[in-house]
């Protein structure tokens, strides 16, 4: 057995592809509608499904947002440096939370950013 994706709910699809392969530096891999329920699924990652876990984004056609609630925590991506990884996410437009430094309680290196529909995503030093 194997995780094979994680799925987020996001009200604007082209700005939310946008986020996470521009911002992020992930591949589209595929993206299908269904008009007869009237959502599109895109599914992006940093390599292909058959080898890694990827995340699909499902667009319902009718609704513009969400309410994230409580129960939802983050999605978590490591990168070789988070320092030089949250400078190149602001300078393409993305949006820091929690700037990069030592967690609290621990030495591991991270930050927050958050994608255009306000979801947190992890950046953790690998």
């Amino acid at each position: 057995m194997r995780l094979l994706h994680t799925m987020l709910r996001v009200g604007d699809l082209d700005r939310s592809i946008a986020f996470y392969t521009e911002v992020l530096g992930m591949q589209l891999l595929r993206r299908k509608d269904f008009p007869g329920g009237r959502f599109t699924l895109a599914f992006l990652g940093y390599g292909p499904e058959s080898e890694h876990t990827v995340l699909e984004l499902t667009h319902n056609w009718d609704t513009a947002s969400y309410d994230l609630g409580t129960a939802y925590g983050h999605i978590a991506i490591g990168v070789d440096d988070v320092y030089a990884a949250c400078e190149r996410i602001k300078v393409g437009g993305g949006k820091v939370v929690r700037e990069p430094g030592p967690m609290q309680h621990g030495s591991t290196v991270l930050a927050f950013v958050e994608d255009p529909d306000g979801y947190r995503i992890e950046l953790l030093s690998i």
